[in-house]
This record gives C-alpha cells, sequence and structure tokens, in this order.
C-alpha cells in the first residue's frame, strides 16, 4: 500500500462520519443542491444519524449510477441520540447507532428514497448483519419544516451501544444533541478505546490497517465488543433483516 493509500484509508476511518451541512439539501450524482418538499412525494422517510446525512457517504453508496436525487432533510428526534455501535466497519471506522437518552434532543437528518435507492440502502446497511431495518413508534420526530411525526424508519443497532470506560454509551462528538447525557468522543478517539481495550498489541495506525485489512480480526474484535455491550432500548417493528436480504461481503 502505498504512503498516500494508507493516508486516504486511515482518514475514512478517522474521520467518521464526514462532513455533512446543517441545513436541508437536495444530493444529486455528488452535487448539492436546494431542497424543495415537493421533492419527497412517493419516497420512503429514513432516518439519517450518522455517515447517511453526508454527501461524501451518498456519493460512495450511489455515485456508481447515474441520476439518484435524495431530498435530505434536516430533523430533530427526542429522547435519543446517536452513539457509537459496538462493531468496526469493513473501512475500519466505529459507526454510529441510535439510542435512547431521556430528555436529549439530537440532531439528524431524513432521507427521502425511492424504492430503487431503498434497495440499495438496505444492500448497505443491513448486509453484514450489524443493522436492521425498523419502523420506531411513539417517537417525536420534528423535521425542519416543524412537521411532527410519531412514527420514524431507522437502521437499528444489531450488536448494541460501545460503552464507556465509566458505563454508559458515548455520543459522536460530531453530531449536535440538546441536553446530551451521554460522553462524546470524536470517531478517532471511540477507535482508540477499542484497540487500548482490545489491540493494544498494535499502535493506533497499524490496528485500523488490520481492520480494514483481515475480516477475521475485524470480526473477532466486533464480537468482543458486542458481548459488553448494552441493545438498543426502544421498542421497534422489524421490516428488514440479513435474513431477509441478499447476501454480501462483510
Amino acid at each position: 500500500m502505498s504512503d498516500t493509500d494508507r493516508a486516504a484509508v486511515l482518514a475514512r476511518a478517522r474521520t467518521y462520519p464526514y462532513s455533512f451541512p446543517r441545513r436541508s439539501f437536495a444530493y444529486l450524482d455528488g452535487r448539492t443542491g436546494a431542497f424543495d418538499r415537493e421533492m419527497t412525494k412517493g419516497r420512503s422517510p429514513v432516518l439519517a444519524f450518522g455517515s447517511n446525512q453526508s454527501p461524501e457517504r451518498l456519493t460512495q453508496k450511489f455515485g456508481h449510477q447515474a441520476d439518484h436525487l435524495i431530498p435530505v432533510e434536516r430533523a430533530r428526534l427526542r429522547d435519543f441520540d446517536v452513539v457509537y455501535s459496538a462493531h468496526i466497519t469493513s473501512y475500519g471506522a466505529v459507526p454510529a447507532m441510535l439510542q435512547v437518552s431521556e430528555g436529549a434532543s439530537v440532531e439528524l437528518a431524513i432521507t427521502w428514497l425511492d424504492d430503487r435507492q431503498l434497495e440499495i440502502m438496505h444492500q448497505s446497511e443491513i448486509s453484514a448483519a450489524n443493522y436492521f431495518y425498523a419502523a420506531l413508534d411513539g417517537v417525536a420526530l420534528e423535521t425542519e419544516s416543524a412537521a411532527l411525526h410519531r412514527t420514524a424508519y431507522a437502521y437499528v443497532g444489531t450488536r448494541g451501544h460501545l460503552e464507556h470506560d465509566a458505563g454508559g454509551a458515548i455520543a459522536l462528538a460530531a453530531v449536535a444533541c440538546q441536553a446530551r447525557r451521554y460522553r462524546a468522543m470524536t470517531t478517532d478517539q471511540a477507535l482508540e478505546l477499542v484497540r487500548r481495550r482490545h489491540a493494544a498489541h498494535y499502535e493506533p495506525d497499524s490496528f485500523i490497517l488490520e481492520m480494514v485489512r483481515d475480516t477475521g480480526s475485524r470480526r473477532s474484535i466486533t464480537e468482543e465488543l458486542a458481548d459488553a455491550a448494552q441493545p438498543f432500548a426502544h421498542p421497534f417493528r422489524m421490516l428488514r433483516s440479513k435474513d431477509q436480504n441478499r447476501p454480501s461481503p462483510d
């Protein structure tokens, strides 16, 4: 691996969930434009609370096909926070999941997906068995236009949340949250926590590179993380899981 490639791999892992607009926008083939509520008609609203609210990540998932318009609407979800999941991705990051947090109000987005886009997103999120697609009833999801939804559709973490040394979930520092009660970290800090606990014989850069390079090592660390994790704490209706999806490499 060249020095340039190595630096790119490390940056992708450590800078998750990447930059994203703090306003509603329309994604179109790698570009962003103005959001228009008319664009959402006939589409499925899916919460984006980690990298899926980033144009960079949407390009990675949809850039292989042309003409993908995705309205992305800013919203706020009460009594939840965005925290680190107890698993490592194939690109070496500790990714996000939702978790209950009474009294908090977290900023996130709604990606409005057509049927073709929803299938692509399912393949991306569900195939490695780290998430399932579910409906969350009895929530308070308020959009930027002040519309209030009592049901939200989201990818729910199957592994549970990563535990802080002092106990409790670890919130994503990159995601804004009012009345946050969980301690927050950057992804770089979360990766270092995982390395220190489970792979201290690696140097920080080497740990990330090994997680990307070796599927077996990554899965082993993920299993260790999940053993000490706390599950998602809100009732849900399962809509799609790995067992209902076409298999895909981790």
